[in-house]
């Protein structure tokens, strides 16, 4: 009984020490590439109506603590706050003002909703609202 109860919580342990190796976050990912926009939740328009001409693009600075990139129309910039694996991002300003349709609208607003990210295993950036997927990106080459 008592080797069945050792083994139990060694079993136990060990799912418990997998399960939050998985949620440590490397933040030095981020760094050094672009990641461009290829999910967005949320609107009922494809996504392929609302960035027809260029995806959305992103890329974070880690001595300035700004990101910059593409609404896939205009160009933006704005700040971010990283805590471990939460992060939030001050409200972006255009450097441009083309209007392109909805989409830079859809993207400003769910950059504002994001509380949280991830890096997948296949190398991909996941935007989160608590554990709800935003935004994916890839990482541009």
């Amino acid at each position: 009984m008592k080797k069945h109860t050792l083994l139990l919580i060694a079993i136990i342990s060990l799912f418990v020490v997998s399960c939050s190796t998985n949620k440590l976050v490397d933040s030095s990912k981020l760094y050094d590439n672009a990641w461009e926009l290829e999910y967005i939740t949320g609107p009922r328009i494809a996504f392929q109506g609302l960035f027809p001409d260029e995806k959305p693009a992103i890329t974070f600075n880690k001595s300035t603590n700004m990101v910059t990139g593409t609404t896939g129309c205009n160009g933006y910039n704005t700040e971010y706050k990283m805590n471990g694996k939460m992060i939030s991002f001050a409200v972006p300003a255009t450097t441009t003002m083309r209007y392109c349709g909805e989409g830079e609208a859809v993207f400003l607003k769910t950059m504002k909703e994001v509380t949280n990210y991830r890096m997948t295993a296949d190398g991909q950036l996941e935007l989160l609202m608590n554990d709800v997927v935003m935004m994916r990106f890839k990482k541009v080459m």
